[in-house]
């Protein structure tokens, strides 16, 4: 879900994903309809309940790498958003895993 946006985006973005350690990268099928690459690392707080994700991010059309940061706490996720023209909102969705 796009909460806070004035546009209309793709709800579903498959994801494929490597991961070693605590470091990221990865590619999938955009808000925007278009492929993002990304390279990052994640953080765990002490607890471990949930993880911290953040990065740089390269398809979207505001600019050619930007800065990705996720809240994931299981299945779920919440990341911000930012739309051409200043406009800010969030994005939340449930991520489900093939191992």
């Amino acid at each position: 879900m796009h909460i806070g946006l004035s546009q209309e985006y793709n709800q579903v973005h498959p994801h494929a994903r490597c991961t070693v350690d605590d470091y990221i990268t990865g590619v999938f099928y955009n808000s925007e309809d278009n492929v993002s690459a990304y390279i990052g690392k994640k953080y765990y707080p002490v607890d471990r309940i949930w993880t911290l994700e953040y990065g740089l991010i390269t398809g979207y059309k505001s600019s050619k790498v930007l800065p990705m940061m996720r809240y994931k706490s299981g299945n779920w996720f919440v990341a911000p958003a930012y739309e051409v023209g200043d406009n800010y909102g969030i994005v939340i969705g449930w991520e489900y895993e093939f191992k």
